[in-house]
């Protein structure tokens, strides 16, 4: 077995929680490509020795993410992706010629310019039912015929069977060059949290709570400069063992990323939001683990998982806000970094200031955890010793989250 850190490209890469777990599974992402500048910008903030190409995949090149990211010729271990996926969500009407879609298939053309030795998409459960399983069965197919196997028995993963407290099903598409082996799906590592639930003797532990999450957790209403900005300094509670990992408290003994330096003192990614009396009854008033009927937003039950985050639409699509959950105990919609923790984020990764493009960030992305079970099962296949990069890296400059629109677009124009 050879010591080294395999590389991987980021389509798609969002905020950046497939590049995150990947990283914490023992690579190194030297380029991520995105088109919302929005995103390119945290992406930035938080990855600074990645390489981020703000543009569509439709504009994009193999031989251009090799010239930007510096990779040159060498091999590339893994093209990763969590292609756009509104157009297949189960959630809402399903539309067969959604042009977005179509960016599925850039996602293959790039893995055959770039033939890295692995690939994996991950996308929403709507991709394997009804008229798009054609569009699924289509691109399995078109890899086969251009020299890549593809586990044909496809798998949909639930982020809260591998340590993430949230029940959040999506598609990975696993594929490999027919000169290295097909790597396995990973196996369920936690089994979901229900309230009152007792766990059977030799099943999985499991997952973590919602407040095993969000519990330790400064309560924002106590801390007024929060109407104002998205940060404070504050004093935490006592933290579970999860949460003690976010906060950088503790390590697991898998975690392969590179060290971030942040002060651990601070509460960021945290805007108050401003609810109506009337509000603030109904939110009271609605058990935990039920919806609030008027809103139709879910409270959550401090004992079990936190349901599906959703990211809601861009500018493009109206600007439309998904629903929030109910924080379990204030009448009150959770925060962007009770979001995080209920993603797996940790507490060193920021988000945009503003709570819209703060809950799109951590609702479109991949829960790291869940990308970082998938990665392991490559560097595992790879035939690599994963090894912990021996020196911290610093954050990139604070005013990369809090650019608009018009600004971040700027900043990337001429990159």
């Amino acid at each position: 077995m050879k010591k080294r850190r395999p590389i991987a490209v980021d389509l798609f890469a969002g905020a950046g929680g497939m590049s995150l777990g990947f990283e914490q599974a023992g690579f190194d992402v030297l380029a991520a490509v995105e088109i919302d500048p929005i995103h390119c910008a945290t992406h930035e903030f938080n990855f600074p020795s990645c390489t981020v190409l703000c543009k569509s995949v439709e504009d994009t090149t193999g031989e251009e993410i090799r010239q930007r990211a510096k990779i040159g010729d060498r091999e590339i271990d893994a093209v990763i992706c969590g292609s756009p996926c509104q157009g297949f969500s189960l959630m809402g009407k399903r539309v067969f010629d959604d042009p977005r879609n179509s960016l599925v298939f850039h996602f293959h053309r790039l893995v055959l310019e770039l033939q890295p030795k692995y690939f994996v998409m991950e996308n929403v459960r709507g991709i394997t039912v009804g008229e798009h399983k054609q569009i699924l069965k289509s691109l399995i197919s078109e890899f086969q015929s251009h020299g890549y196997q593809v586990e044909e028995n496809y798998q949909v993963l639930n982020a809260a069977h591998y340590g993430v407290p949230q029940s959040r099903e999506r598609l990975f598409l696993l594929g490999a060059r027919q000169d290295v082996k097909l790597p396995k799906y990973p196996q369920p590592i936690t089994q979901i949290a229900k309230p009152n639930q007792l766990i059977k003797k030799n099943s999985l532990p499991l997952s973590p709570t919602v407040w095993d999450a969000i519990g330790d957790i400064p309560e924002v209403e106590n801390y007024s400069d929060l109407l104002e900005k998205d940060w404070v300094f504050a004093e935490y509670g006592k933290s579970s063992d999860y949460a003690m990992i976010l906060r950088g408290i503790s390590t697991l003994a898998d975690n392969y990323a590179c060290d971030r330096q942040f002060d651990a003192r601070i509460l960021s990614s945290s805007f108050r939001t401003k609810h109506s009396p009337t509000t603030i009854q109904r939110f009271q008033e609605t058990p935990q683990g039920e919806r609030e009927p008027i809103s139709r937003f879910h409270k959550l039950h401090p004992a079990g998982v936190c349901n599906t985050l959703r990211a809601g639409t861009d500018r493009y699509r109206g600007s439309f806000t998904s629903p929030r959950p109910i924080h379990p105990f204030t009448p009150r919609c959770i925060t962007v970094r009770e979001a995080a923790r209920l993603h797996s984020y940790p507490d060193w990764f920021r988000f945009h200031i503003t709570k819209w493009h703060g809950f799109r960030q951590v609702g479109n992305s991949v829960p790291p955890l869940l990308a970082k079970a998938v990665a392991k099962e490559i560097i595992r296949s790879l035939k690599v010793i994963p090894f912990k990069p021996s020196f911290s890296q610093q954050l990139g400059d604070e005013k990369l989250l809090q650019l608009k629109i018009f600004h971040a677009t700027q900043l990337y124009l001429n990159a």
